[in-house]
């Protein structure tokens, strides 16, 4: 990692570990740090969603977006970017410049490679979530109107 005008190596490094920490216990809110939210929206093309708290409930209170913001770092969905580098383009903006940046595409790529030991468990993981949230909504509206069914 290279300092930035704005980034030190050794901020990137600390993002990096907040970044796989994260990953590492499945999205939790207590181990998304501020450090990694601004990190996400100053240099990963993502919007701030308000604030830490807005950020974290568009992206990891259901499944399916949960699902939608790992996309961005699944390396299995690269696209050629800019200088030859193969990226995932960005979920908000659709572009690939996030990780080929002169000055944060060192930390940006190796989040994409910290993501890859993760994002297989953590997408089936949300995908088992957002089905039964589903189911169970589905079960709700169809009692509201008197119809039960057993799953």
């Amino acid at each position: 990692m290279k300092d930035t005008k704005f980034m030190s190596a050794q901020e990137k490094e600390k993002v990096l570990r907040d970044w796989e920490a994260f990953l590492k216990s499945g999205c939790k809110k207590e181990r998304f740090t501020k450090a990694l939210y601004h990190h996400l929206m100053q240099h990963c093309s993502f919007i701030a969603h308000y604030d830490i708290h807005g950020f974290y409930s568009t992206y990891f209170e259901t499944g399916d977006d949960t699902v939608h913001f790992l996309s961005q770092f699944d390396s299995r969905k690269v696209e050629l970017a800019r200088g030859g580098v193969y990226v995932p383009r960005s979920i908000e903006y659709g572009m690939t410049y996030w990780a080929t940046d002169d000055d944060y595409g060192d930390i940006n790529q190796a989040m994409i490679e910290v993501a890859g030991r993760y994002i297989p468990g953590l997408v089936n993981i949300a995908e088992m979530e957002q089905r039964a949230t589903d189911i169970e909504h589905a079960r709700l509206l169809l009692a509201k109107h008197g119809i039960k069914i057993n799953v």
